[in-house]
């Protein structure tokens, strides 16, 4: 008890303080798991961190789940999770609840500045995750052709098919040259991976409120590759026709001031999604779309070894890599940036946030502050 105690204590103090996304999130378990409290040398670190990239699902989320494992068991895993996921989750539910308690000259302005900043958050996302992940021609025309295919077919079957496509050709043609054979066997468990694949049909063959809610966030977390940014084109496709474009991209925006795991976005849509309950939508949602990643975490993390030094799947990764970026290009333009620029005024304070963000003066929840702040101005002029 006293060890899940502690588990749960560290987790949830990185949950109040982990400001600045997946990246940094990184930074901070390194810190505290390795360096402070030694849970974990770095060789077990790198292993760990290198195994959530592979995966579907949120990958700074996915790295804490198996610290907790490697550190209690199955049990500390989740309580792991509990604890990271915890102030993210009900402030995201707060804001579901009360944001509409607010004038409505001050929503429209808030709901502005949170628009032009999701339009500076993603395109920061497709410019750092295109100089990763796209890093020869291949890799770009990849990137270009799926990003041109979503913007003319924007489903959630074209994302699917792009993805698959991009995994082939990886597979094939950016296969790397690796130092030396394969290393031990494959541990496989395989309670969580056939559990996995139940809940991917069930997604796929069940109907009704609760249960599409559960469905669509599923499917999104299971096929969310390259971690919190991407999220968003595939939520938008499952969920946007049921809500308007402002209060999705209302909630995107505050994913990135809330300290711990952008996830939590999922938790401000269930509750927007399900008003007759809210915190049910919330933490249904919210389950949902983290229960992949880590069912996979669970199944494949003991075979990780083995399974990194296959050459074809380490293509079809990178493949899948360059996709995502073609993904969230396209996502950059529909729904965010059409959403958000309508006129001259609107794209300066596009660029504006774009000249704060990369002047590295102004940390992230100060962005969150000053977009909406000028969104406020600007709403209160016009009136």
């Amino acid at each position: 008890m006293q060890l899940m105690t502690d588990i749960f204590r560290q987790f949830l103090l990185l949950g109040l303080i982990s400001f600045g996304g997946p990246a940094a999130h990184v930074g901070y378990f390194h810190q505290r798991f390795v360096v402070q409290l030694q849970w974990l040398n770095d060789e077990d670190f790198a292993r760990l961190l290198a195994l959530t990239q592979f995966l579907p699902g949120p990958a700074s989320s996915q790295l804490g789940f198996a610290i907790g494992r490697l550190r209690g068991g199955v049990a500390g895993a989740f309580v792991a999770f509990i604890g990271f996921t915890l102030p993210s989750f009900l402030l995201m539910g707060l804001l579901a609840l009360y944001a509409n308690a607010l004038p409505l000259w001050l929503q429209g302005g808030v709901i502005s500045g949170l628009k032009w900043l999701a339009v500076v958050v993603v395109a920061d996302a497709v410019w750092n995750m295109g100089r990763r992940f796209c890093t020869h021609k291949l890799t770009r025309c990849l990137a270009m052709v799926v990003a041109l295919l979503l913007i003319g077919w924007p489903t959630l079957y074209g994302q699917v098919i792009a993805l698959l496509l991009a995994a082939i050709v990886g597979g094939r043609w950016l296969r790397p040259v690796l130092a030396g054979p394969a290393v031990g066997k494959p541990v496989l468990r395989r309670r969580p991976l056939v559990l996995f694949g139940l809940l991917v049909v069930a997604a796929l063959l069940t109907d009704g409120p609760l249960l599409a809610l559960w469905n669509d966030f599923f499917t999104a977390g299971a096929l969310v590759f390259g971690g919190g940014h991407v999220v968003l084109p595939l939520l938008q496709e499952l969920v946007g026709s049921r809500l308007s474009p402002d209060a999705f991209l209302t909630g995107y925006a505050a994913a990135q001031a809330v300290p711990g795991p952008m996830f939590s976005l999922a938790s401000y849509l269930g509750a927007v999604l399900l008003p007759a309950s809210p915190w049910w939508g919330a933490l249904i949602a919210t389950l949902a779309i983290f229960l992949p990643g880590f069912l996979l975490v669970l199944g494949l993390m003991d075979a990780w070894q083995w399974l990194s030094s296959r050459p074809a799947l380490a293509g079809a990764v990178a493949g899948i890599n360059a996709a995502v970026v073609g993904l969230l290009l396209a996502a950059l333009y529909q729904p965010v940036f059409v959403s958000a620029v309508h006129d001259v005024w609107d794209l300066l304070a596009v660029l504006t946030g774009l000249l704060l963000l990369y002047s590295g003066k102004v940390p992230l929840w100060g962005m969150v502050l000053c977009m909406t702040m000028l969104g406020v101005l600007a709403q209160t002029m016009l009136n």
